[in-house]
C-alpha cells in the first residue's frame, strides 16, 4: 500500500506528517519553509510513492472560510497541477494547533520544545493526517 502525506499549510511554515506503508498510523516528519515547499513536496511525493494528501482547511467555527482559506487553496491548486497522480483530500483543521500544543503538554516535552512552532505544525499535520485515516478505517 502507498503511504498518505499530511499538510498543515502555513503562510510561513508547512508541517508535514506521514503514514506508515499500512496507512494505520500518521507521524510527524518535518517542518519546511512555505518558500520552495512545491519543489521540495514534489520530490517527496516521487520518492515515497505518495498517492493521498491531506491539506488543512481554515474553517470559523461557523464554517465560513479564515482569512488564509484562498492561500490554502491557491497552494492546493498548484500542489495538484505538478502532482496530478495524487489525489488531494481536504479536512478541516480547526483545533488541531491547540490538540497538537496539548499533546506536546501530555508527552512531558520540554518548555522549549512547546514552543517551537514548527514542531506545533509537524504534529497538526499529524493529526489532520491519523483523523483523515481514522475516517476512512471505519
Amino acid at each position: 500500500m502507498s503511504k498518505a502525506l499530511g499538510i498543515d499549510f502555513g503562510t510561513v511554515r508547512i508541517g508535514l506528517a506521514m503514514t506508515d506503508s499500512a496507512r494505520i498510523i500518521a507521524s510527524p516528519l518535518e517542518t519546511i519553509p512555505s518558500s520552495g515547499a512545491l519543489q521540495y513536496l514534489k520530490k517527496l511525493i516521487e520518492k515515497e510513492k505518495i498517492e493521498d494528501v491531506v491539506v488543512g482547511e481554515a474553517k470559523y467555527l461557523n464554517g465560513e472560510d479564515s482569512e488564509i482559506t484562498g492561500l490554502q487553496l491557491e497552494f492546493v491548486q498548484k500542489l495538484a497541477a505538478q502532482n496530478v497522480k495524487i489525489r488531494i483530500h481536504r479536512v478541516n483543521e480547526m483545533f488541531t494547533s491547540k490538540m497538537a500544543s496539548q499533546a506536546l503538554i501530555t508527552s512531558g516535552a520540554k518548555q522549549s520544545t512547546r514552543r517551537d512552532k514548527g514542531n506545533l505544525d509537524k504534529i497538526s499535520a499529524a493529526i489532520l493526517l491519523q483523523s483523515w485515516l481514522d475516517y476512512h478505517h471505519t
